[in-house]
């Protein structure tokens, strides 16, 4: 199958089931704070209790202190940490939830034939949701503290639809590779872990840079940074920082390559996902 196959073969499976997509994407947004008090707001807990506790590690205690925004002149941490931890949770939780979807709907799977990836559209879309109302927030705050970053926000929903993108991509493989080993999902909890800590989310990249310098080159000229770079996270948290703590536009070729390799990963994902989805009820 081309390319231009695998384009036509995702959207020809949205426009058949886009019914079903809006229906399951409406169970996941409703069904997931069912019956609680709070409703909605429990979306917001989490990424706080963690704000909170890097907040007191990273700052108070281990003292790490990002250099100010440029332009923007704003130089709080918390700020600072929640303009890469909100995309770094949201990534996870697409590519952690599509890695369940599957599994989790055993019994619609065998019963009823559907494109199997309306389910994991679904829990993309569902996540969006939830995203879109933290990053309002954080630009709320932003303003209320004095640094206007309206002109901005245009590309940060771009740059919010390439990572869905990329995480999507990357859910679609861990979510076929979990139906046929489920050790995946015991694995993809020490892999983002370990991703976690290797993305630069409660310390500054420059840190990274500096060790690297100190060091030296590890073998054949090359450095721990020019390995550190590899990790893609890395520059969507440049990328998110520079338009909302810096207020500045980021490096556009850094940009162009975010782009590129959001959406070849997301087709390669798709593509991978395309050939076995047919047989996942038998596997299952």
């Amino acid at each position: 199958m081309d390319d231009r196959g695998d384009t036509l073969s995702v959207f020809s499976d949205l426009k058949g089931s886009r019914e079903l997509l809006h229906n399951l994407t409406m169970r996941e947004i409703k069904g997931k704070y069912k019956r609680t008090a709070l409703g909605q707001l429990w979306s917001l807990a989490n990424p706080l209790a963690l704000m909170v506790v890097y907040s007191f590690v990273f700052a108070i205690v281990i003292r790490v202190q990002p250099a100010p925004g440029d332009p923007s002149g704003l130089d709080l941490f918390v700020l600072w940490l929640m303009c890469a931890l909100l995309p770094w949770t949201f990534f996870s939780g697409i590519v952690n939830g599509s890695m369940g979807t599957i599994v989790g709907n055993e019994n619609l799977i065998k019963k009823v034939y559907f494109p199997r990836s309306t389910l994991i559209f679904a829990n993309t879309l569902s996540a969006l949701y939830q995203h879109l109302w933290e990053m309002l927030i954080l630009v709320v705050a932003v303003l209320v503290l004095g640094s206007n970053v309206l002109i901005y926000i245009p590309l940060v929903a771009v740059t919010m639809v390439l990572l869905a993108l990329f995480a999507t991509g990357l859910g679609m493989i861990f979510a076929v590779a979990n139906v046929y080993f489920r050790d995946v999902q015991h694995f993809s909890g020490i892999l983002f872990q370990l991703w976690f800590y290797a993305s630069p989310i409660v310390y500054p990249a420059e840190l990274v840079k500096e060790q690297s310098e100190s060091f030296g080159p590890i073998a054949f000229g090359i450095t721990i940074d020019n390995l550190y770079q590899l990790n893609p996270f890395i520059h969507f948290a440049e990328i998110f920082r520079n338009l909302l703590y810096d207020a500045r536009w980021p490096d556009w070729s850094t940009f162009g390559l975010v782009a590129a390799g959001s959406i070849a990963v997301f087709f390669i994902g798709w593509k991978i996902f395309d050939r076995h989805q047919d047989h996942l009820a038998e596997v299952l």
